[in-house]
């Protein structure tokens, strides 16, 4: 026999713990496999169905042969016209459709591929903590080193990002935000875009929106676009998604626009990974932003209904709630004597013995040790279920603790 052959992964899979996700959603699957009802606030995945005119649509187009064939890349013209289109009439930022606007299979993709093409070993790259593990994880992969920047107050947050302009050498090379922020839903603000904005000309850094939530948002809040700020075209690019807006999250659908530099990075870096997007789910992809506006608010409003839900349900059970305004999460503080278990104990126990799946904190880096993040997705008679469910468990997690 002769020795035994070694499978050698590359270096940076060293960097990547295991995906608590993953984790959570192995558990999850197992249960249901043996016929638990296990109910779901863990994943950001919408159970409502897109709008009918979007599948409708889709069903159409894909029935005609010629859209069998490999897509055009970097998507559709009518598509890019119609995000451009968008953004005038939502933000009054105009962008060229040709040049400064990208179609993306996913948010998540895009922002995986752009971090390829900004991104080397020995650049920095600052991520607001705690943060959607891929903020962090792509800069990883692409070979860079992450600062994390504490989400506190706007203050606090610009002045951790100018001592690290000051401090560091290289200075840092990109600033990825997210607003509305998941897990947090922290908000953003134009005056803190500004603030941004002038310190990345100023120290030279580029700066990422992932701007996923924009259109869920609550109690007459509207989020405001990073690059309605004036200069924010020099320095930034913005992504969007479909899935929330339209609940096409197995669609894998999004955009990134704004710097042409940028985008045409991004364009060049696809060209070698990917062949773009189904083209009937591009041309859906028009029908919702076309004509899902009231859709799109239907929805929102389902989603307040779910929070309010969820709010009163656990302010109910004595649990310390902040009431988003926007997102589609609650980002909860595990209240004594749970918070002794940590959010992945916490996590796991309450799936095993109450049947509901929650996302640990910890999941989105140190910073969120201490919290759950708690998905609106199901209806409110789940919702319901899940609440009763959790306080019927409680008692006999909180004995475990002694």
């Amino acid at each position: 026999m002769g020795e035994e052959f070694q499978i050698r992964f590359a270096d940076r899979m060293s960097q990547l713990p295991p995906y608590l996700f993953g984790m959570i959603n192995k558990l999850k699957m197992e249960k249901r496999w043996k016929g638990d009802d296990v109910i779901d606030l863990g994943m950001g995945n919408p159970v409502d169905p897109a709008p009918d005119a979007v599948t409708e649509k889709l069903c159409e187009v894909a029935s005609d042969p010629k859209t069998h064939r490999y897509p055009i890349a970097g998507g559709m013209p009518h598509l890019r016209r119609e995000i451009a289109n968008t953004y005038a009439r939502d933000y009054d930022v105009h962008v060229d459709p040709d040049q400064e606007v990208i179609c993306t299979i996913g948010s998540k993709e895009g922002l995986s591929h752009l971090s390829l093409a900004l991104v080397g070993p020995g650049d920095t790259v600052l991520v607001p903590a705690p943060a959607f593990p891929v903020h962090i994880y792509a800069t990883i992969i692409a070979g860079g080193n992450v600062i994390r920047i504490p989400l506190e107050s706007d203050e606090a947050f610009l002045a951790h990002i100018h001592r690290m302009c000051t401090a560091l050498f290289p200075r840092p090379k990109l600033l990825i935000l997210n607003t509305p922020h998941n897990p947090t839903a922290t908000l953003g603000s134009l005056g803190l875009f500004a603030e941004i904005v002038a310190m990345a000309k100023r120290f030279g850094f580029m700066v990422l929106h992932d701007f996923a939530y924009a259109k869920i948002t609550f109690d007459d809040y509207t989020a405001p676009s990073f690059l309605q700020v004036p200069g924010a075209m020099d320095v930034a690019v913005e992504f969007g998604s479909f899935s929330k807006t339209y609940n096409m999250a197995g669609w894998r659908l999004g955009y990134c626009l704004g710097n042409r530099q940028i985008v045409q990075g991004l364009a060049q870096i696809k060209g070698y990974y990917d062949y773009g997007i189904f083209s009937a789910i591009q041309v859906a992809g028009i029908v919702a932003m076309r004509e899902c506006d009231e859709a799109v608010s239907a929805q929102v409003k389902l989603y307040q209904e779910r929070r309010d839900t969820m709010v009163r349900g656990l302010e109910s059970m004595g649990w310390p709630v902040t009431v988003p305004k926007a997102g589609m999460f609650l980002w909860v503080n595990l209240p004594e004597p749970f918070d002794r278990m940590g959010s992945m104990d916490f996590a796991m126990k309450l799936m095993d013995i109450g049947n509901v799946a929650v996302a640990p904190g910890i999941g989105f880096g140190e910073e969120g040790e201490g919290y759950l993040r708690l998905a609106l997705v199901e209806n409110e008679h789940r919702i319901r279920q899940a609440l009763r469910q959790m306080r019927r468990a409680l008692p006999e997690m909180a004995a475990e603790l002694g």
